[in-house]
């Protein structure tokens, strides 16, 4: 089966080392683009300890080698790759398929 793409924003809309907010299948979802990374992050924008869509404010960052968001509110991290929360491992947020194509960021249906 062939996995279909829907265009999200360009890639100048991600400024490195932020994060966005976008509507993707009525979903929040948080986007981003670390410093000194080309590649681009999509995760849930729920923070599920926090109880609000807020993790897109969120400071990237590395611990031990893996790339996560620092939630705004409790400060939790949550890896960008996997969605884990690394102080609560049984909480694992949607992560999203992304791919950049020249200067569109598209993420799978």
């Amino acid at each position: 089966m062939t996995t279909q793409w829907e265009e999200i924003c360009k890639l100048n809309d991600l400024v490195p080392g932020t994060g966005v907010c976008a509507l993707h299948n009525g979903e929040q979802v948080a986007l981003f683009r670390p410093a000194n990374d080309s590649q681009v992050y999509a995760i849930s924008n729920y923070d599920p300890i926090g109880k609000a869509n807020v993790l897109s404010r969120g400071i990237t960052g590395d611990i031990k080698g893996k790339l996560v968001v620092a939630s705004p509110l409790y400060k939790q991290h949550f890896e960008l790759t996997s969605g884990e929360c690394l102080e609560e491992p049984e909480i694992k947020l949607a992560t999203y398929q992304v791919k950049v194509e020249g200067d569109k960021v598209l993420l799978a249906v």
